[in-house]
């Protein structure tokens, strides 16, 4: 049989992303992951006892709508819920949002980010081009330059793997150029709960624009990677045409009931958000004073570090240690002089500190 497959899809390649698994390893809990960008206090210690009391559904088929999960983020975000779609991971997000609005349209990406903007665009039969900068901040004037009418601008925000948080007044100027121009602007904050200042989100423009869709996950903020919960929010319009491209029952009941317990744990939010700052702080300084290695300023709970060692070596060299790291060399926009350390506890990260120095 002769197979006829689309030649999007044939072309396609899966994004390196960081993880045990990722890295082509079985799980060993003695290995410290700095390689995933996951909140350093795991998930709130008030949902330990939920896998067990939520055993009964198993069994069960999970509301295909997540409706009571979408009820608790429409208080948490103060969006309504017909303007919020969640899925199996912000990832199924990014791809159905592709599919849905940017078939033959026009991409504009700011790079080294996220890889999975490009490939699921590419897969949709999107045109991609690259903006390269360190920070968005500072090259902001030309960014807009590229932005041209009915196309859809991706913005990571702060952003994988820099850790640059964009102001909203910069993030404003994207929105309203882009608005003026027809065109969408998909802005990932995944990790803003764990920014230095999350205030910075632009949650409160969705009732001012509606070309805006903001992707929000769980996975980070709140610990839950294994449970993959991500959401969006957008217009109804465009939460609209997504639900009705969705596959059913994406989203796991268990998954649902731990995410939505999770919400009320805010004050878990604050506690991580200051070990953060005080670790991020503290493994800047301490990486700064080693020779041949370089930590570019963050915002977020990773920080992107030059190396003059090979970062593939680097990598094997801390694994060792049972230390994994994330060798940014698959980032478009950047090479193998780069990685990325996630912000773990104290004491891990003295254990990483430690193993830099001995290299």
């Amino acid at each position: 049989m002769r197979l006829k497959v689309d030649p999007s899809a044939v072309n396609h390649k899966a994004v390196s992303h960081g993880g045990i698994y990722s890295a082509g390893l079985e799980f060993n809990s003695k290995i410290l992951d700095f390689s995933s960008n996951v909140n350093p206090l795991g998930f709130p210690p008030a949902i330990r006892g939920d896998l067990k009391k939520n055993s009964t559904l198993f069994s069960v088929y999970p509301d295909s709508d997540s409706t009571k999960l979408r009820n608790h983020l429409e208080k948490y975000t103060g969006i309504a819920k017909n303007q919020i779609i969640v899925g199996n991971g912000a990832t199924e997000i990014i791809y159905n949002f592709c599919k849905a609005f940017l078939n033959k349209r026009n991409v504009v990406i700011s790079i080294p980010t996220f890889g999975e903007y490009e490939s699921a665009a590419r897969l949709n039969g999107a045109r991609v081009s690259y903006f390269k900068t360190m920070n968005l901040n500072c090259d902001i004037d030309n960014f807009l330059d590229t932005i041209s009418k009915n196309h859809c601008v991706f913005v990571c925000n702060p952003n994988n793997p820099t850790g640059v948080l964009v102001s909203q007044k910069n993030m404003s100027k994207i929105l309203s150029l882009s608005h003026a121009r027809s065109a969408l602007v998909f802005v990932d904050e995944c990790f803003i709960e764990l920014a230095s200042n999350p205030k910075e989100s632009v949650v409160s423009k969705l009732c001012e624009f509606d070309n805006l869709f903001i992707l929000r996950s769980m996975t980070k903020s709140f610990g839950l990677a294994g449970l993959r919960v991500g959401y969006g929010l957008g217009s109804k319009k465009m939460i609209e045409v997504l639900n009705k491209i969705k596959i059913p029952w994406n989203v796991s009941g268990i998954a649902q009931s731990i995410a939505t317990r999770s919400l009320s744990n805010k004050s878990h939010l604050t506690k991580t958000r200051t070990l953060i700052k005080k670790e991020r702080e503290f493994l800047r300084k301490s990486i700064s004073k080693i020779d041949g290695l370089q930590c570019y300023d963050s915002d977020a709970n990773f920080v992107l570090i030059k190396s003059k060692i090979n970062s593939k070596q680097l990598q094997k060299k801390l694994l060792k240690k049972n230390i994994l790291i994330r060798d940014c060399s698959s980032f478009r926009g950047l090479d193998n002089r780069f990685i990325r350390i996630a912000i773990r506890t104290h004491s891990e990260n003295q254990k990483l500190v430690k193993e830099l120095e001995r290299l």
